[in-house]
């Protein structure tokens, strides 16, 4: 018996909802997470839910953390770390993998474990591998617990480039050129991988970007101006992701659309405009997080721009048959068309991000975009659907 169906007892049915804010995590975007929760945390109404703070250590511990958002927060430039946080150096949380039980429960070396009470909803905040890419949401499928965001199958999809594009070209939207390389090819003939490269380059012009196929946040990328710079770019996205992707300039204006899931449907925010960010190559992780870059909301772009690019992201959504949330990124080239680079199923949620500013200049404030996404969770069952 699923527990979405099993009897609730009086004291279950006067309890406030419990939301276990799960953050951290065993990617390169361990930081980044834990500043996202940080913002999810000050943003949930106590008053109509209680709240579990879960931290996951870089080696992928499940820690109890205080409920105290002010902690996770970037500082003198350096990102806060879970281990840091974490009210015990070798306490763990466990999520019962019985779909009939939600129990949460605490141990610690030498001690009797702990019953931390029932979770009743997950707002996971974890970006990259383990996280966001459809291995914490199986974990969660298993354990019978509803959460925030997008499934299995859509979250492995959003997380991979690759397949991502394939999705998106099978529904006929518009990608750029791209290469992939996986790692079978690389370790067999690391040298025909790198020419099959360099051809991609005589067909399409340099710079090329040189991109982890699974990590988010513009972690891993390099921007390649000429062949010279090939060897490290392809070095520094491997020591990210074995598998990696070479993707063409695509000369134009970078913009991007937020989609929610309302009662009715997703619905497409206002976009926003990326400008070029003249003290950075490109749009990188310090240019987002550190320098705090800020983007242009909403875009400049006509009313038939603006209705393209919302359509497009609303039949991204679709395609990859997400649910939630998802920021669309795309291009606007020269020719005055659209080309989609890619969605984020889990997209940064910081107070500088863009997917919670597009919505506040759309109607939505941010304590009410956690609210809706909490209360979609909660309405949305767990298993086939």
């Amino acid at each position: 018996m699923s527990s979405e169906n099993l009897p609730q007892s009086p004291e279950q049915q006067l309890r406030k909802p419990r939301v276990a804010v799960v953050f951290g995590g065993r990617s390169s975007e361990h930081g980044i997470s834990i500043v996202t929760a940080g913002a999810v945390l000050n943003a949930i109404d106590r008053t109509k839910y209680d709240v579990l703070p879960i931290g996951i250590t870089t080696d992928g511990r499940w820690a109890l953390t205080a409920d105290e958002p002010e902690r996770m927060a970037i500082a003198d430039r350096k990102m806060p770390d879970v281990a840091q946080l974490a009210e015990s150096a070798e306490g763990s949380v466990v999520l019962s993998v019985d779909p009939g039980s939600r129990e949460v429960v605490y141990s610690e070396p030498g001690s009797v474990p702990k019953a931390l009470g029932e979770v009743d909803v997950v707002f996971p905040v974890l970006h990259g591998p383990y996280g966001e890419d459809g291995t914490l949401q199986g974990l969660l499928e298993l354990s019978g617990v509803p959460y925030v965001g997008a499934g299995v199958l859509a979250s492995a999809v959003g997380q991979d480039k690759d397949y991502m594009k394939r999705v998106f070209t099978s529904f006929g939207l518009p990608v750029g050129p791209y290469v992939v390389v996986r790692p079978r090819e690389w370790d067999a003939d690391p040298a025909a991988a790198r020419k099959r490269i360099v051809d991609f380059a005589g067909d399409h012009g340099w710079p090329l970007f040189v991109k982890p196929a699974r990590a988010g946040s513009s972690i891993g990328i390099t921007k390649v101006d000429d062949l010279s710079g090939l060897d490290e770019a392809i070095e520094e996205a491997r020591r990210h992701d074995p598998k990696f992707l070479v993707e063409s300039l695509l000369r134009g204006r970078e913009i991007e659309c937020g989609v929610l899931e309302f009662e009715d449907g997703p619905r497409a925010s206002v976009p926003a405009e990326i400008p070029p960010v003249t003290s950075h190559d490109f749009y990188d992780f310090e240019a987002k997080y550190i320098d705090s870059a800020s983007g242009i909301v909403p875009a400049p772009l006509t009313e038939e721009q603006t209705a393209e690019v919302q359509r497009l992201a609303v039949e991204a959504f679709e395609a990859v048959s997400c649910e939630g949330l998802v920021r669309a990124d795309f291009f606007l080239t020269e020719d005055g068309s659209f080309v989609i680079n890619e969605i984020n199923t889990l997209p940064g949620f910081t107070p500088i991000s863009m997917y919670p500013r597009m919505w506040q200049e759309s109607g939505v404030s941010y304590q009410e975009l956690v609210d809706r996404l909490i209360q979609a969770a909660l309405n949305r069952p767990t298993g086939l659907r």
